[in-house]
């Protein structure tokens, strides 16, 4: 008798642990299945703002392929507004739940930093990006290692760019290429990275540098290349 008696409470308080168990299960995989629905959408905007820069590789007007695919980046606000406040239903939860955007935001990353540097030839910021994307640091920002790897993203398109375009007749987009991934690759030396997946993404940036170099190189030995700064020349040199 006094064995039970002792048991019940133990079991009573197993029970009420199990069910708030239950119930917070439920409430994160709810609140789960709703990010990855806006994550799903972003995925889809993306998918339309990549088919449209693509036509960059056809040698299509760079300000008409611009236009289009910034048409999509007041979707991408209003989506990410969404899951700002999806977000905020769980403070402090924000890695928690991160892995369910990350991917996705890490595209959107490198398409809106083409799409800049196709216009001004520079890096766009990671306060840029934010900006763009209504993203504020102190309620959803946008994280760093995101931001990086997106870049790294973005430098996979560039050689490809180069080689279309010399195609086309412009035979100083390699240098210009080069000069900007020299300054890119140097940026991210100052970083330390550990021997993660940004670190893997970095070492790729490597062999799109040296593939910018081998058509700079090979322009200016057939001699089409342009008589001008020979900067990214020099600092690609130094890299190596």
């Amino acid at each position: 008798m006094a064995g039970g008696d002792f048991l019940n409470p133990s079991s009573d308080k197993l029970e009420k642990q199990f069910e708030d168990f239950r119930h917070h299960l439920e409430e994160s995989g709810n609140l789960r299945e709703r990010i990855r629905a806006v994550a799903t959408e972003i995925d889809s905007v993306t998918r339309l703002i990549y088919a449209s820069l693509l036509l960059v590789h056809q040698s299509r007007p760079v300000a008409e392929v611009i236009e289009k695919a910034k048409s999509q980046i007041g979707v991408l606000k209003e989506l990410y507004s969404r899951l700002s406040e999806i977000v905020r239903e769980c403070p402090g939860q924000y890695y928690r739940y991160h892995g369910d955007w990350k991917s996705e935001t890490q595209t959107v990353v490198s398409l809106l930093a083409f799409m800049h540097w196709l216009e001004t030839g520079t890096l766009v910021l990671h306060s840029e990006v934010e900006e763009k994307l209504g993203l504020t640091p102190t309620e959803f920002g946008l994280d760093v290692d995101d931001y990086l790897i997106g870049i790294c993203f973005m430098s996979n398109e560039l050689p490809r760019y180069v080689v279309n375009q010399v195609t086309a007749g412009d035979y100083d987009c390699p240098r210009k290429v080069l000069k900007f991934l020299t300054d890119l690759h140097a940026a991210f030396r100052m970083l330390n990275l550990r021997n993660d997946f940004l670190r893997k993404k970095f070492d790729g940036m490597k062999y799109d540098l040296r593939k910018v170099e081998e058509v700079f190189y090979d322009v200016k030995i057939r001699g089409l290349a342009a008589n001008g700064d020979s900067t990214g020349e020099k600092q690609a040199q130094g890299q190596s």
